[in-house]
């Protein structure tokens, strides 16, 4: 492989060594030699991490090598220690942060429920962020305690009493004839109670097999709850539903709930 690489592949090379990695990680990540890696991050200006050299620190100086400053003899200095305490203290609180430009990024990101790890991540990869975990850390921690809880009603239902379903979009799995990735629908089904779920995936979506979905689920736990929440699920679906003759044909364990 040619050392020239693309501008992606590069720009890949240097997100990770702004992550903190190995040469030899990102070799092994990427495919990129150390070597050409080494020479992209040096041009870059990034340090590079020395193999088995986390929690090494530099040699402390002896202290017979301060010496004291002969404009300020001894006898100047008195132990006012209250002075001192009268002085207001600099603490890390004062200082502006090196997220403070990123704020409605990180906000943003928040708000879909992305921790504080990940954010770190993102700013890196494609903002090109300098910083390190440990201040986004305590910057999304800042902003999380500073927004008050929100209200959230608590629903109690009896055992067996009711059950709500959700239906949607699933995640992609392999498919093991094609063995291509295709996107699945997702059933689920909450109980009220104890809220026990039974996920289950299929790969066509249809009013006869969202119907066979509710029965396997309620042979898994074995009977059925006595009321359905039909929560986030098509319109469609929820006509077949309440259709009573095509629910007599198809849903039939749901009809004796």
């Amino acid at each position: 492989m040619s050392n020239a690489l693309s501008e992606e592949k590069k720009q890949q090379v240097i997100a990770l060594g702004k992550l903190g990695w190995s040469l030899r990680k990102i070799e092994r990540e990427t495919g990129v030699r150390r070597e050409t890696a080494g020479a992209y991050l040096r041009a870059a200006g990034i340090a590079i991490r020395i193999p088995r050299a986390w929690g090494r620190q530099a040699p402390a100086k002896p202290a017979n090598e301060l010496t004291p400053d002969p404009a300020k003899p001894a006898n100047e200095v008195t132990p006012d220690f209250v002075g001192l305490l009268s002085q207001p203290p600099t603490s890390p609180a004062g200082r502006v942060s090196a997220c403070e430009p990123y704020r409605d990024l990180i906000e943003e990101k928040l708000s879909r429920g992305r921790n504080a790890k990940a954010i770190w991540q993102d700013l890196v990869t494609d903002h090109g962020y300098p910083g390190d975990y440990q201040t986004v850390k305590r910057f999304v921690r800042r902003l999380s305690g500073s927004k008050l809880p929100q209200a959230a009603g608590i629903i109690l239902t009896e055992p067996g009493e009711e059950a709500q379903v959700d239906y949607g979009s699933g995640p992609l799995v392999r498919h093991p004839q094609t063995g291509k990735y295709r996107r699945t629908r997702l059933f689920v089904l909450t109980l009220g109670y104890s809220r026990k779920c039974i996920r289950l995936l299929t790969w066509r979506s249809s009013a006869r097999i969202w119907a066979e979905l509710h029965e396997k689920a309620f042979r898994r736990l074995g009977a059925c709850p006595r009321v359905m929440v039909l929560d986030f699920v098509p319109g469609n679906k929820i006509e077949v539903m309440c259709r009573s003759a095509l629910c007599a044909a198809t849903m039939t364990n749901t009809s004796r709930c």
